[in-house]
């Protein structure tokens, strides 16, 4: 099976606890996928993680999400695949950028919307990018994912609320 394929279907799990009519695919592209929630109005990127370590406590993603009544765009969101140590800081790297999330439990995100530009930019140009934190459990929690296909889902998903202002 391709890998275009795997991703697809593993975004279709992912994302199969929402109702259907609740969404519509702007696309799939290698290892992401861009959706939007017409009733909300929302459009959002979204993959998992190529590779994990340790064994999952959550069903991990990233996502960039854009909600054009609220004026956001390009909020990025992490759940990771473990709940992150309450001390413990979440580090994002893409390429040579770091990043320090904010967040808990399982989720991080961007601490300001200059942040959230700064790692979709890093996100363009790059070909992974790996979360890590010290878990609640006591080991490291690393989630990486790869970016082929990111830049275009992310346009999808923008250009997708484009119009819903």
């Amino acid at each position: 099976m391709k890998r275009g394929w795997v991703a697809l279907a593993i975004l279709i799990a992912l994302l199969a606890p929402l109702p259907l009519h609740a969404r519509d695919s702007l696309g799939v592209f290698d290892g992401w996928g861009a959706f939007r929630d017409p009733e909300v109005p929302r459009c959002y990127a979204i993959a998992q993680p190529d590779t994990v370590r340790g064994k999952r406590q959550y069903r991990p993603f990233a996502s960039i999400g854009y909600w054009p009544k609220r004026g956001v765009r390009g909020q990025f969101h992490l759940r990771l695949s473990r709940a992150v140590a309450s001390d413990s800081k979440v580090t994002l790297v893409i390429g040579v950028r770091r990043f320090t999330l904010t967040g808990g439990g399982g989720d991080a995100w961007a601490a300001d919307r200059a942040m959230d530009a700064g790692i979709i930019a890093a996100m363009r140009s790059a070909r992974e990018m790996a979360a890590s934190a010290d878990g609640a459990d006591g080991r490291v929690v690393r989630d990486v994912y790869l970016l082929k296909g990111a830049a275009t889902a992310l346009d999808a998903a923008a250009l997708g609320c484009a119009q819903r202002r």
